[in-house]
This record gives structure tokens, sequence and C-alpha cells, in this order.
């Protein structure tokens, strides 16, 4: 799974820009555009991320990786 891509998603299905999700985990937007670009990123991060947007991306990991047994 490509996360940024993953959070970019869930991004657009809630309507929150990337201007608003940069604001409210304490980044630049253009750090946030950055994030996106990743394949992987760091757990707090992450986990930052999953409670602003009250998405579980952790349990989304997860299922894809233990569907693909």
């Amino acid at each position: 799974m490509h996360i940024g891509q993953h959070i970019k998603n869930v991004m657009k299905s809630e309507n929150v820009t990337v201007t608003s999700l940069a604001l409210k985990i304490g980044t630049t937007r253009t750090n946030m555009h950055k994030i996106l670009r990743k394949e992987n990123i760091d757990i707090a991060l992450l986990l930052r991320i999953s409670k602003e947007l009250h998405h579980d991306f952790f349990k989304d990991i997860s299922e894809e990786m233990f569907s693909n047994r």
C-alpha cells in the first residue's frame, strides 16, 4: 500500500484539503504534499493524520497485509 496515496484518497472522500490537514497536524502545505508522495511514513505522523481524519490507517494496512496471505 502506498500510504501517501491512501491518505490522499481518504482526504478526497472526506473533502479535506491539503492546507487544512497540514494546519491540523502542525506542518506546512509544502511538507504535506511531500508526505502525500511518500510510500511509507513515520508511525507517529500516521497516528496524527489518523486522528485528524478520523480514519484508522493502521487497520487498513493490517487488513491489506493479512488479506494477501
